[in-house]
């Protein structure tokens, strides 16, 4: 009977202590949980900043590239109707930049930055 009694006492101690690894467990996975879930919604935010940034990107993308076929029909139209490029005949007004650069000057480059997101 004392032999029962202290193996019924072993039993116990050892399901406690199993009990206790476990809800040690769980309190472990849990504060993993929180970290993923943080985690990924830093990511998500981050990315939903970028997908913003790629939407103006391309918004600016296509009203330059609309920009640029308007200024190359005028110059189409400059040149009378042919765009094959500048020629020997070129009169400096259809290639402005000409000037600047016979004189050691680089031409001005445009900047995404200087067309404000509409």
């Amino acid at each position: 009977m004392l032999s029962n009694r202290e193996s019924a006492r072993r039993s116990r101690m050892r399901k406690q202590k199993h009990l206790d690894d476990l809800m040690a467990q769980v309190g472990h996975l849990r504060k993993d949980n929180s970290q993923i879930l943080a985690a990924l919604h830093t990511a998500t935010q981050r990315y939903l900043g970028v997908e913003a940034d790629n939407s103006v990107l391309r918004t600016q993308m296509m009203e330059l590239n609309t920009r640029l076929r308007s200024l190359d029909e005028i110059l189409c139209y400059i040149n009378g109707g042919a765009n094959h490029g500048f020629g020997a005949n070129d009169d400096g007004f259809t290639r402005p930049w000409s000037f600047m650069a016979e004189n050691g000057h680089q031409p001005v480059m445009a900047s995404v930055d200087m067309f404000p997101y509409r």
